[in-house]
């Protein structure tokens, strides 16, 4: 006769398999997007409103407090609350309902800016919003010039940018480019139109180097490179504009420069130290880059001379002491000072101390 124990334990084990297997089944998930601060109602699939259900987030049991028969009632929900509601029956445990819930916000105006460091190729555009919405959002960017759909080239990296190519060069005819951000809870929109010549603006100056010029303790020789994203600086010249101060001051001097990739300050404070910068800008068109990376110098300095012979030292020794004198104080012996009966005593004491004292150094 079979024993029966281990029959039962198989039977227990079943059952207790078929319903993790039950409560961990996937149904098809549905996402639920819902705005911060706002109530929030699930319904538990197709179960009635007084069906007994356990609902859980994340695996874990919600108290009944949340429920309204078998719906679920979420209030003034955050970002906390974001995340996987499942429903189940309550006595199968059969899973009957599950979503995503995000909770996020619909999308502000959007940041939009433009601008050509590669002229006369072409310009990039890049956006974000100010503020995070936490939940996904997609953009469309449209470029139309004059009555021209231009193509705009989504950059891999950075996601948020795309270039442009012009078609034409020194177009009168202005650009308009609007930018659509949409995300499940609402959308918006922004648009600029410019002319060609505006949005131009190079990249820094780069390979910025300063050094002191040798005896010369007011003077600091500059030099630096054109951006190398400025395809072609002898058809399309830079200019530019140097800006330098000691770091014990906060005031900047600046110097603007029309050619040349060098300048030497003449005016540097001696022994200081010195902060420099340098922009770039179109001989004609466009803005001023921003800043290149600073770069910090100290004028020349003569070096100290320092006694380096014995013989040296033993003649500033021997000039040192031989030729000691007292020092300027008060008067060995004013008489008009001594008062008293005993005047030329002091004075007489006082020329002995002197002359001793001065016999030791001889």
């Amino acid at each position: 006769m079979a024993n029966p124990v281990p029959s039962a334990c198989c039977v227990v084990l079943a059952v207790v398999v078929v319903v993790y297997a039950q409560r961990h089944s996937q149904l098809e998930s549905h996402t639920q997007y819902e705005r911060v601060g706002a109530d929030v109602t699930m319904k538990c699939g197709s179960m009635d409103w007084d069906a007994a259900v356990t609902w859980t987030a994340n695996g874990t049991d919600i108290d009944e407090s949340h429920l309204n028969g078998s719906y679920l009632v979420l209030k003034n929900v955050d970002l906390s609350q974001s995340g996987q509601y499942s429903c189940y029956e309550g006595s199968s445990w059969h899973l009957k309902y599950q979503t995503n819930l995000r909770v996020g916000m619909p999308p502000k105006e959007p940041v939009l800016m433009c601008r050509s460091n590669n002229y006369p190729k072409g310009f990039y555009c890049s956006w974000h919003l100010p503020t995070p919405t936490y939940i996904p959002n997609s953009f469309n960017i449209s470029v139309i010039h004059g009555t021209k759909d231009m193509v705009c080239e989504k950059d891999a990296v950075p996601k948020n940018r795309c270039h442009i190519r012009y078609l034409q060069l020194f177009s009168t005819v202005k650009y308009k480019v609007t930018l659509t951000v949409t995300n499940p809870l609402g959308k918006n929109f922004t648009t600029l139109t410019f002319d060609e010549f505006a949005i131009v603006k190079p990249d820094p100056p780069e390979s910025v180097v300063a050094k002191p010029v040798p005896n010369n303790p007011r003077r600091l020789e500059v030099s630096w490179q054109n951006p190398s994203s400025w395809p072609d600086p002898e058809s399309f010249p830079l200019k530019f504009f140097l800006r330098y101060r000691p770091l014990i001051l906060d005031q900047w001097q600046h110097v603007e420069l029309s050619d040349g990739t060098s300048h030497t300050i003449t005016d540097a404070y001696a022994g200081k130290e010195y902060i420099i910068q340098v922009a770039a800008k179109d001989n004609d068109i466009g803005t001023w880059s921003d800043w290149s990376v600073a770069v910090h110098a100290t004028p020349w300095t003569e070096e100290p001379k320092h006694l380096t012979t014995e013989a040296q030292i033993t003649e500033t020794t021997s000039a040192s002491t031989s030729s000691f004198m007292a020092p300027p104080t008060t008067k060995i012996c004013d008489k008009g000072a001594v008062v008293g009966s005993g005047a030329m005593a002091v004075c007489w004491t006082a020329g002995l101390v002197v002359a001793a004292y001065s016999v030791l150094f001889i």
